[in-house]
């Protein structure tokens, strides 16, 4: 089969030369770049960050399958999909390894600000010890935004740290927190109850029409001062300009994203000069989620050749 990688060959942590080496007999052809021009001729199409639109699903003469290399799907245009027949599947976070990691970095994110990171970097520069004084997790209470299995992940790490964890849920928030062992639980409505009573807020929810700009200045004016904002889940989640105000007002005492507003952000964005920790989009990356994420790729891709039903479709 002839596979479309619409990125350039090392994007996404290497999963091109891994998908490769496990699935040797199929034909990868990579775009360089986010973006593709024309479908014609692929029987599959990875998309990782490159928005589908229906114009281009159109130049498809034989795609069977849109499969991501992850589990965000925000960017195709999933009716148009399956309008013309043509599958589009996921890899689920917490079969793949993914959410476990991503946690990892939420939990890195959360101890990097609560520390200063910063500060400590401009200690050492500066030949000062001793400084700056961190901020203690105990008795901290961390609001989960979305209790998939990122947020599930991140509650098993965070515990530990004897911090209150509350949390979001879009259904059945109370069975969720029971199950969980929150010390409270709420739905999309409760946002700004959450938001009022975290010293951290985390965002681990998908990114949709219902979500996206989830915040701005009104929600932000709505979060505790000096709390801290995490984004582990899309940029789009977040209005930059928000954010950045936020920031240098000092109502907001810092931001640790690991996902931007464009993707690659602008290094040289003033929003970075803020109290911002910042990692490239790496939270899943890494040697156990990409094994799992190329297992359950591989897996569709012989399905597809097999003729059987593809695992994880989400447009039907």
């Amino acid at each position: 089969m002839d596979i479309l990688f619409a990125a350039n060959e090392t994007a996404w942590g290497g999963f091109l030369g891994l998908i490769r080496s496990a699935v040797p007999e199929h034909r990868f052809h990579a775009t360089g770049g986010f973006r593709a021009d024309s479908l014609a001729g692929y029987d599959v199409l990875i998309p990782t960050m490159t928005g589908i639109t229906r114009e281009l699903l159109e130049t498809a003469d034989g795609l069977k399958l849109v499969q991501q290399c992850g589990a965000g799907l925000e960017g195709v245009d999933m009716e148009a999909a399956r309008d013309l027949g043509i599958d589009v599947a996921n890899v689920p976070t917490d079969s793949s390894g993914n959410a476990d990691s991503v946690a990892e970095i939420g939990v890195y994110l959360i101890i990097g600000l609560a520390r200063n990171a910063r500060g400590m970097a401009g200690s050492l520069s500066a030949r000062k010890m001793g400084q700056p004084r961190g901020m203690a997790l105990t008795g901290r209470t961390v609001g989960i935004v979305g209790l998939g299995g990122i947020g599930r992940a991140m509650i098993r790490r965070l515990r530990p740290f004897g911090v209150r964890l509350i949390g979001l849920k879009q259904s059945d928030p109370e069975t969720a927190g029971r199950e969980l062992g929150l010390d409270w639980a709420g739905g999309p409505d409760q946002l700004e109850e959450l938001l009022g009573r975290s010293d951290f807020v985390v965002l681990s929810l998908p990114m949709n029409e219902s979500t996206r700009g989830l915040m701005n200045r009104r929600t932000f004016s709505r979060m505790k001062p000096g709390a801290f904002l995490i984004n582990l889940s899309r940029g789009g989640l977040v209005e930059r300009e928000a954010l950045e105000e936020s920031l240098s007002t000092g109502y907001l005492a810092g931001a640790g994203l690991d996902v931007f507003w464009e993707e690659p952000p602008d290094p040289d964005d003033p929003v970075f000069l803020q109290n911002v920790l910042a990692t490239p989009h790496v939270a899943g990356s890494t040697d156990l989620s990409m094994n799992g994420i190329v297992a359950a790729v591989a897996e569709n891709l012989r399905r597809i050749e097999a003729g059987e039903e593809p695992l994880n479709v989400r447009n039907r």
